[in-house]
């Protein structure tokens, strides 16, 4: 990736899905370092450790599924905290979960093909959600919805089990 880089033909390089010891170990041996670390990341699975230390190294962090989609069914939608939030300002919780990520300094990537739901994704730049109410986010329980399982083996080379997958995180 650094050779594509360095030759002109790509502006960036990315990296998905990086814990911390993964992106740190990057650093350490990389000429160019990454712009962006695209991991799952959305209100029940905020991930402030990883969030500072890709803030302090100048690492990007973008959110894939942050409605909480993906791989399993999920409640995020229907967090307490979010639902709440949404009703005191006039927004659907979909809303309240990526003007979240917006405010956390992350990119959010939703997906859809609904039309209604494609303008509603939209409606995120004129208002923010006030700081009283973005404090309660902190006390929502965390949610991992890639688990990992897949991923894992113990008798195939790689990864023996999640932890050592999401290095603990």
């Amino acid at each position: 990736m650094e050779a594509l880089y360095n030759s002109g033909k790509t502006r960036a390089i990315g990296v998905s899905n990086f814990s911390v010891k993964k992106l740190q170990d990057l650093l350490n041996i990389a000429n160019v370092p990454p712009a962006v670390n695209q991991v799952e990341l959305h209100p029940s699975l905020q991930q402030p450790k990883l969030h500072a230390f890709c803030e302090s190294k100048g690492v990007h962090l973008s959110g894939y599924s942050p409605l909480g989609k993906g791989y399993s069914e999920s409640n995020i939608l229907k967090n307490p905290v979010l639902l709440t939030t949404a009703e005191k300002l006039g927004k659907t919780p979909a809303q309240i979960a990526l003007r979240w990520g917006l405010q956390m300094g992350h990119s959010v990537l939703p997906k859809s093909t609904n039309d209604a739901r494609l303008k509603e994704n939209f409606d995120l730049f004129d208002w923010s959600i006030p700081a009283d109410l973005l404090a309660k986010f902190s006390d929502i329980e965390k949610e991992r919805i890639v688990t990992g399982t897949d991923f894992v083996s113990k008798t195939s080379p790689g990864y023996k089990t999640t932890e050592e997958l999401w290095d603990g995180e």
